[in-house]
């Protein structure tokens, strides 16, 4: 095998960072994925994280993604050579058949794929349907770009209500927003309830209010059950969902440093609440009074906000930063509303059922067989889920190297090893430490299940896609190191 290097006259690659990171800035974080015609991306990233298959760190999410770039200052690194040796398939299979095997009971299936050509180099039970866990989100992820496109914003309106001296606080998908003033350089809190709020007063002085201001909610974008029967109320009571409202604060979060726990029950009323106490604080200074409390409008007052005048509004992080969010930290929450919205815009409803329909749809238009794939969610919490890892790879491939280029807007938020996400605090060892750095790949955890799909540049430069899957696991047994392991196989091949 050959020593992994990094940009010319960089020199070897190191496994993990060992406390030098001018030397990791340099050598591991601009390793980039060639795409079709010349386009190549470098990565970028998100504090970790919000699962259990994460670092416990509470990470403080308002910064903005910053985008890596290769030493010289250039924005990233050019198309990989074509003429890149591909990984011998019997060699590659005979180390991965070493490292693939679970502690305990259960059994792994697995693939690994040329990404430039489809050529399959290791193949164990591929088309087996198995419960993918948080694996689901790619599916999610692709199918949100198809239909809403990377730089799409959800807006939260406030409309002037029925009646005299109401107003109508309006969903419109954006669940992260933030009690306080907007942002525009973050993620989670970029719009700001204060800012609506401030925004909303002016308007109404403008429009000559005087007297007492109520205030109305409008959720009413979604329907249907806002809990699937498909997730376990465990789940739910530990925090790992809530109820689905089209507005919310902190990806439906008491508090955006906590990130894990129970969640608000009613998202949407919490962050109605919110607003109308910063409605009460801006409208003092104007001479105008906020009524006390909040009421959702009534059946049918929804489709008269609709066409309501606008008083103020704020826009949502887009999309593709969105999704940096929810794969980096493979929130369940805004998973689901994701597959929601991708629902609305193709336009379905915004029912559960819905969004699977949506997201599957996209799926197949992608040209990935669906045959044998079951679909209970769209975040993978739900253990009736079923899909293969060639179905896993196929969609993976289609973000690294397939004809629709708004999917590559997904590749950035994939976790790094060793470094972002869910696989920050992976990664650490010597069995390991060829991978860190240089595998990004979604992870996935449920009680007896692990997952682990995504891509990464081998040691001759070929970049391949790969996705390993483990079910039937003994719980709290050390099977996330056997992907780790696999992956970092992948990493420093040669394997000819």
């Amino acid at each position: 095998m050959k020593p992994r290097t990094g940009p010319a006259g960089s020199g070897p690659v190191p496994g993990r960072l060992r406390g030098i990171p001018a030397l990791l800035l340099q050598t591991l974080l601009v390793v980039a994925v060639a795409l079709p015609a010349g386009i190549a991306i470098a990565p970028a990233f998100l504090a970790p994280d919000r699962r259990s298959d994460a670092s416990p760190a509470a990470p403080p999410w308002q910064q903005a993604p910053t985008t890596l770039s290769a030493p010289g200052g250039t924005d990233g690194i050019g198309p990989l050579s074509a003429a890149a040796a591909v990984p011998a398939g019997p060699v590659l299979a005979a180390q991965l058949n070493e490292t693939l095997k679970p502690d305990g009971g259960g059994t792994f299936t697995g693939i690994v794929q040329d990404a430039a050509t489809g050529r399959v180099l290791f193949d164990r039970a591929a088309d087996e349907a198995r419960v993918p866990a948080s694996n689901m989100k790619l599916l999610t992820a692709s199918a949100a770009l198809r239909v809403l496109g990377p730089d799409h914003e959800f807006s939260t309106r406030v409309v002037a209500g029925p009646t005299a001296g109401s107003v109508v606080l309006t969903g419109g998908g954006d669940v992260l927003l933030s009690a306080g003033e907007s942002d525009p350089g973050a993620v989670l809190g970029r719009a700001g309830l204060a800012t609506l709020a401030q925004a909303t007063v002016r308007a109404l002085k403008n429009d000559g209010a005087t007297g007492t201001v109520s205030v109305l909610l409008d959720d009413s974008v979604f329907s249907g059950a806002p809990l699937s029967q498909a997730w376990s109320p465990e789940d739910v009571a530990a925090g790992e969902m809530a109820p689905l409202y089209p507005l919310a604060l902190n990806s439906a979060r008491f508090d955006p440093a906590k990130t894990t726990g129970p969640r608000p029950q009613d998202a949407a009323m919490t962050a109605a609440n919110a607003f109308a106490v910063r409605l009460t604080a801006a409208a003092k200074a104007s001479g105008l009074s906020v009524a006390p409390g909040v009421a959702r409008v009534k059946p049918g007052a929804a489709a008269q906000s609709a066409h309501a005048k606008v008083l103020a509004e704020v826009r949502s992080a887009p999309v593709r930063q969105q999704l940096d969010l929810m794969l980096q930290s493979s929130d369940n929450y805004l998973a689901e509303i994701m597959g929601r919205m991708t629902a609305l815009g193709s336009g379905r409803p915004a029912t559960n059922d819905d969004a699977i329909a949506a997201v599957l749809q996209q799926v197949r238009g992608m040209g990935v067989d669906t045959e044998g794939l079951r679909a209970a969610d769209v975040s993978g919490l739900a253990a009736a889920n079923r899909v293969s890892v060639r179905q896993l790879t196929a969609v993976v491939r289609a973000m690294t190297s397939g004809t629709d280029t708004r999917l590559r807007a997904a590749l950035a938020g994939f976790p790094v090893a060793g470094l972002t996400g869910t696989l920050g605090e992976r990664y650490m060892d010597a069995a390991t430490a060829a991978g860190a750095g240089l595998v990004r790949a979604k992870t996935g955890t449920l009680n007896t299940v692990v997952a682990l799909s995504g891509y990464v540049v081998d040691a001759d430069g070929r970049l391949l896609v790969f996705s390993f899957v483990g079910n039937g696991l003994r719980p709290g047994a050390a099977n996330k190191a056997a992907l780790d392991r696999s992956a970092s196989v992948l990493a420093r091949c040669g394997c000819r």
